[in-house]
């Protein structure tokens, strides 16, 4: 697995790893200052295509953010047992998390109707993150590690980078949380914390599989047992409300498909939303519906904890 994972001949050494991921390490000053430019320039670009519901802008935005370089650099750390690059990884992914919220939250000061944002596709997509998000995301982690490791196949970085969203999540969390909705920045921030666990944790591994542990005269066994049951209990964390998200998009789907057979061949159904007790059901018709008790009755029969329906006719 080693030798067809990472081969001996492209595997990147120990100290080159480092000088990657380690912003301290050898020309501290211009790492440090090319992070925090690229970090502001790419949390601009992700906010305004956020706001402006534009995804080939959102994906520019993450072509150019650098937030992955910390967060590699604490599996690095914890990997290879140095506290030191632990610690400044992770002042480094707080710092540029508070900062990209920030703006998030002050550029939703001067939107004009906030409302308008908080339903378009760019918002919505990245409020209710699904299990597949975290699978998705695990496998990217995994990309990330590899192409970090090898040295034939860092040209696929820029892919990583737009497959696991971290930027554009967090200018979610800031527009929301300006937008006087911190329901739905809960969803992104959920979104942009499974991201960056599950990259720990498959990094982590790649980096344990390419030998680096052996390498780091710094001892990373057993000191470190405590900080791999904290990442899995964050993955367990953030899973949960994941699963919730993906079982309601399936129960919605029933729930739609109940609501026509309501309806017959006299409506459609336009939109079904689940959210805590109340399943809201858009649905184009006849003047006059069938009885909603009956729908009621269907709903219930399909969800557990039976909410109430409410429908929307036009």
């Amino acid at each position: 697995l080693h030798s067809v994972l990472i081969p001996e001949n492209q595997r990147r050494s120990l100290d080159e790893l480092r000088d990657r991921l380690d912003l301290s390490s050898g020309d501290s000053k211009a790492k440090q200052s090319a992070y925090w430019i690229m970090l502001v320039l790419s949390a601009v670009i992700a906010i305004s295509g956020v706001i402006g519901d534009s995804t080939a802008t959102v994906i520019g935005a993450m072509i150019v953010a650098p937030l992955s370089i910390p967060i590699l650099g604490v599996a690095l750390g914890v990997t290879t047992g140095r506290r030191s690059v632990i610690v400044r990884s992770t002042v480094l992914l707080i710092a540029g998390v508070l900062l990209v919220v920030t703006l998030g939250f002050l550029f939703a000061q001067l939107l004009p109707n906030p409302s308008n944002v908080l339903t378009n596709s760019q918002v919505a997509g990245r409020t209710s993150p699904k299990l597949m998000d975290l699978t998705a995301a695990l496998a990217t982690g995994v990309v990330a590690a590899v192409a970090m490791t090898r040295r034939d196949v860092s040209d696929v970085l820029p892919g990583v980078a737009v497959a696991i969203s971290l930027v554009p999540p967090l200018g979610g969390v800031g527009v929301c949380l300006g937008s006087d909705s911190p329901g739905l920045a809960v969803g992104a921030l959920i979104l942009f914390g499974s991201n960056v666990v599950a990259l720990i944790l498959t990094a982590m591994t790649v980096f344990t599989l390419a030998g680096y542990p052996g390498e780091s005269p710094a001892p990373a066994g057993q000191k470190h047992r405590r900080t791999y049951t904290l990442l899995a209990a964050a993955l367990i964390a953030v899973a949960v409300p994941m699963s919730v998200n993906s079982l309601n998009t399936l129960w919605a789907h029933q729930i739609s498909d109940a609501t026509r057979a309501w309806l017959g061949t006299g409506g459609q159904v336009q939109d079904v939303t689940l959210q805590s007790s109340t399943a809201t059901i858009t649905v184009l018709g006849p003047a006059v519906l069938p009885p909603t008790d009956d729908l009621q009755r269907s709903v219930d029969s399909l969800v557990p904890w039976h909410p109430r329906v409410v429908v929307v006719h036009v």
